[in-house]
């Protein structure tokens, strides 16, 4: 069905609510990702580094949220969002606003191309190189890219073919001079060789589209070419797992995963200059609307400048950090200190990326693994990296025979596989392998670590804000507490046991878990803070806050005189600094080298007046968060941990070169410059001097 079929007239009295939508607040995080690739004082690679991410955004977003409007529009979904709106409002919206980005896009890598160029790195096209790098990349398609090819002919004996997700395709029209008639043809560019074919000098780049199509007689010999253009397709990716019915949940997500590849193409992107016949050819094939086709008037797939982003010039990206180690060595030599005695003094909260996430969580699970006084680890698994110390480190440990428990989220999006290959190689290793309970994602990122001491045994947890990824945690933001606390080993190991095993009606003591626990406990602390009037406080910091009951919550602790400050990186669905609403609300994201990912939770008087109340953990407030998935937030109590983790919220509020505050009118503007506080800088620079 097409959008200009649709009455998609706006809710005036909804566009001036309490709500702002939370696909087009996404949007704007992503807007913003976007103008740090358009902002000169980013050094020139990070810059192109940025505009990659706002492109790759851009495609989950598609895969994910556009993918699920459609299929309310096609599913004729009559209901509407909390904002008033319905999927083809949104849609309408979505497509006026990410017209307005690829515009700047292009803009911006235009401009990029020049400063590129004046630092010695060049994107060329075909058609500005001499005869001897003709000569030469002719050479690199001769010996290498010629034989991958496949071209593949649409007629009446050959239908058209299927195009994969994202990958980037040539479409190609030409005359056959046997009949005068006219050919159409697909040739999909292969990503084996990279996005760029670089020249002998090292520093100059071609798009490889352009190579092959540079040598389009080579592959249709005889034929007259009239038409060349790149075309890419973005298919809905969102799985559609019924675990009611499953009766094997990993073989249900690697059939889902099949069956994923062939879903529904929700965008179509295409070079700018196409005919309205390989145009209108593509959009029938794929069984598109108009609205569907995005022209491009730039290089597709954007996400591609990361291979520009390796290239070796430390003086265009920022300086680089090596992540210290907060708790240096106590023992002779180079041996790593004893996690397990370290944490017996007392609770340990580390910050990464600014400490080693291999120094402290892969060391931690490294020692217990190879502790012969370990009795048992247990630890859940969203996401990991490719080749994972941590995963490992479990092997060995189940090897040489201590009970090893991993839960292990199949459904973590767009890791499904990796999951999948991790379970398998878990379960040979004699790991007791869980896939967390039906209807509900495993989220929260726990540790348990059980080990017999001279004292009995003696239970090491470990509870962060971020997944146990050793690739991300150079780039995200994120807290993560040690402690042997008695009352957190109690819950940690009842949160186990209720994931492998069954349980209902848990008492839990310090830890907060979704989807029992969470929702009425935040909702309780911020009811607190509204009693206490103006002399309540709460400080937020999250990914996301999208939650209606919650962003009413917040309101109404606004109106009682509460001061509320939200750190939100990404999606905020409250309108703050209204009048009568939320005036004493403000909100703030910060964007910049690292992804903040942290969650904080602070309450002015939580526990007791004159007694705050501090909780980190994997939840933000989303619906998907509070109602569908396992989270754990966990009580700070020791307060030096505490008084870190103000450190943290009063440098996010402080900065004033990465914020942005978000006005009441659901726009976003630049925080002023006064001081030029920079917070990754700050905690750099707090992380260093920790350790001298």
């Amino acid at each position: 069905m097409a959008l200009e079929s649709i009455d998609i007239g706006i809710d005036t009295e909804a566009e001036s609510g309490r709500f702002i939508n939370r696909e087009l607040s996404w949007l704007d995080f992503n807007s913003r990702v976007l103008a740090q690739a358009e902002d000169p004082s980013v050094p020139l690679l990070e810059r192109v580094k940025f505009c990659a991410i706002w492109s790759s955004n851009l495609d989950e977003f598609f895969q994910v949220r556009v993918a699920g409007l459609k299929d309310q529009l096609a599913g004729q979904f009559a209901g509407t969002t909390p904002d008033g709106r319905t999927a083809a409002q949104q849609l309408h919206e979505i497509r006026i606003e990410v017209d307005a980005q690829m515009d700047r896009a292009a803009r911006c890598l235009s401009g990029l191309t020049v400063e590129l160029a004046d630092a010695d790195i060049e994107i060329l096209n075909w058609d500005d190189l001499d005869d001897e790098d003709r000569k030469f990349l002719s050479g690199e398609f001769d010996d290498r890219i010629y034989p991958v090819l496949t071209p593949l002919a649409v007629d009446l004996g050959h239908p058209f073919p299927y195009i994969s997700n994202l990958s980037l395709s040539l479409g190609v029209l030409m005359i056959d001079p046997a009949d005068g008639h006219q050919r159409f043809a697909r040739l999909k560019v292969p990503a084996t060789f990279g996005r760029f074919l670089r020249l002998p000098d090292e520093h100059r780049f071609v798009p490889i589209e352009q190579v092959v199509a540079a040598h389009l007689p080579t592959l249709f010999p005889g034929m007259e070419i009239t038409e060349t253009v790149a075309f890419r397709v973005t298919r809905n990716a969102d799985l559609a797992v019924d675990e009611g019915e499953a009766q094997d949940l990993l073989a249900a997500v690697e059939v889902e995963l099949r069956r994923r590849r062939f879903r529904s193409v929700v965008r179509l992107e295409v070079e700018h200059l196409v005919s309205s016949e390989i145009r209108n050819l593509l959009i029938d094939e794929l069984d598109i609307e108009r609205d569907d086709v995005y022209e491009v008037d730039t290089l597709l797939e954007l996400s591609s400048l990361w291979d520009l982003f390796v290239v070796d010039r430390p003086d265009l990206k920022n300086p680089a950090w090596k992540p210290v180690n907060p708790l240096p060595s106590k023992t002779t030599g180079d041996q790593p200190i004893d996690l397990f005695a370290r944490i017996r003094e007392g609770d340990i909260l580390v910050h990464h990326p600014y400490d080693s996430f291999t120094a402290t969580v892969q060391e931690f699970i490294w020692q217990a693994a190879n502790d012969p006084k370990v009795l048992a680890i247990k630890l859940t698994l969203y996401r990991t990296s490719g080749d994972s110390p941590i995963v490992r480190s479990l092997i060995r440990a189940a090897e040489s025979g201590k009970q090893v428990a991993v839960v292990v989220e199949l459904k973590a999006r767009f890791d499904e596989e990796a999951n999948i290959e991790w379970a398998r190689r878990l379960e040979q290793a004699g790991v007791h392998v869980a896939y967390g309970l039906v209807g509900l994602k495993v989220h929260a990122k726990t540790c348990l670590v059980v080990r017999e001491e001279a004292d009995g045994v003696r239970r090491y947890c470990h509870i962060g804000t971020g997944n146990y990824n050793s690739i991300t945690a150079r780039v995200y933001t994120d807290l993560g507490l040690f402690t042997a606390d008695p009352e957190i080993g109690v819950d940690l190991t009842q949160l186990f046991n209720s994931l492998t095993g069954y349980g209902r009606n848990i008492e839990f003591r310090r830890l907060v878990p979704a989807p029992q626990g969470l929702r009425p406990t935040v909702t309780e602390l911020i009811r607190n803070e509204a009693a206490r009037g103006p002399e309540g406080r709460i400080i937020m910091k999250m990914n996301s806050l999208a939650d209606a009951d919650m962003v009413e919550a917040l309101y109404e602790a606004s109106q009682a005189g509460v001061d509320i400050d939200l750190i939100v990186r990404a999606i905020c669905c409250l309108r703050p600094g209204v009048p009568g609403m939320s005036d004493t609300i403000r909100v703030r994201s910060l964007i910049g080298r690292y992804l903040e990912h942290s969650r904080i939770y602070y309450f002015g008087n939580g526990e007791d007046i004159g007694a705050p109340a501090y909780y980190i953990g994997s939840a933000d407030l989303m619906p998907r968060n509070l109602n569908r998935r396992i989270e754990a937030l966990v009580a700070v109590v020791n307060p030096d941990l505490r008084r870190r983790l103000d450190q943290v919220l009063e440098i996010n509020l402080k900065d004033d070169t990465l914020a942005w505050d978000l006005l009441p009118d659901a726009t976003w503007q630049r925080v002023a410059k006064n001081t030029d506080f920079e917070a990754h800088t700050a905690f750099e620079q707090l992380a260093t001097a920790a350790i001298s």
